[in-house]
This record gives C-alpha cells, sequence and structure tokens, in this order.
C-alpha cells in the first residue's frame, strides 16, 4: 500500500465514511442536511468535507447525466491488445484522445487496456474502433457490446452509512 493511502485509510473514521456515503448518493446536499444524517453540526460537516476534499478522498463533484437522452444509447467495452514494443504510458494518452472513450483501466491478462466507449449507434461505434486500432501501440482490439445496465455508480465499499444510533429495525 502507497504510504498516502495508508496514511489516508488512519485517518477516516465511521463518521467520515458516513459523510462520503451521504455525498454519493447526494452530492448536493446542504451541510445541515449532512449533518441530521451523521449527526454533527453544519460546520463541523463542512470541515470534515474540506479535510476528505483536501486529503484526495472526495476528488470531485459531478452531475449525473442520462447518456441515452443525450444520443448516446450504445456502450461497449473495448479491450485493447498492445503492441510488444509500445509503451503503456504512449498508448494511455493516446486512447485519452479518443473523445468516445469515457473510462480507460490498465488490467492484467491479455489485453493491457479495457476502455468503456459511448456512442450514438452502431457505424458511431464501428468509427471509434477504427480510431482505436489507428492509435499507435495498438495490436488488435476485442469488443464488447453491452445489451443494457442492470446497475452501475454503486457506493464504493465500506462507505456506507451505520444505522443511526438508537434506531431498531422491525
Amino acid at each position: 500500500m502507497k504510504e498516502r493511502e495508508k496514511d489516508r485509510a488512519v485517518r477516516i473514521d465511521a463518521t467520515d465514511r458516513a459523510l462520503v456515503a451521504a455525498l454519493q448518493a447526494d452530492g448536493r446536499a446542504s451541510w445541515a442536511e449532512l449533518g441530521r444524517q451523521v449527526g454533527l453540526s453544519a460546520p463541523s460537516v463542512q470541515e470534515r468535507v474540506r479535510r476528505l476534499e483536501s486529503t484526495g478522498v472526495i476528488t470531485g463533484y459531478h452531475a449525473s447525466v442520462d447518456a441515452a437522452a443525450l444520443g448516446l444509447g450504445m456502450v461497449a467495452l473495448v479491450g485493447i491488445h498492445q503492441t510488444d514494443s509500445a509503451d503503456q504510458e504512449d498508448v494511455a494518452v493516446q486512447l485519452e484522445l479518443v473523445p468516445e472513450v469515457e473510462d480507460c483501466w490498465l488490467v492484467a491478462g491479455e489485453e493491457t487496456f479495457v476502455v468503456k466507449v459511448r456512442v450514438a449507434d452502431v457505424d458511431a461505434l464501428d468509427r471509434a474502433l477504427r480510431a482505436l486500432r489507428r492509435v499507435p501501440g495498438v495490436a488488435r482490439t476485442r469488443t464488447t457490446v453491452v445489451i443494457s445496465t442492470r446497475w452501475q455508480g454503486r457506493p464504493l465499499p465500506g462507505s456506507a452509512a451505520p444505522p443511526a444510533s438508537g434506531t431498531m429495525d422491525g
């Protein structure tokens, strides 16, 4: 484990985890609402969230967007096989320049990278695949088209808020 990761893990308590979970559920919640959820005052919540941001635990905020409503209803996972002589960092930089690539993971296995491609239709997927194959250092690709998304954007393991104290199920 990297030194920064060890330091970060030591400083995160149950209240911090509850705040992270609450912000994952609603990144626009007010300090007061977050305080009600975790049992702290609004200024205390603000101080904790600022610390979580400054230490890199919280890396940003974004809007959840319905990609299909924007005309981007097709998703494919594309495995990238790299040539033996290619540099991983150079290939990764070039993959980032392909606008249809939404996510990119360096993976263990036959492929070097797996990228998530989001496009409008089959023709757009064909164009994106051709662009990926033109990236210097890409030997070949393997594509899996996503038929439907059952769920995504799940909160991180261990960030779930603990049950509020004094409550009972039943």
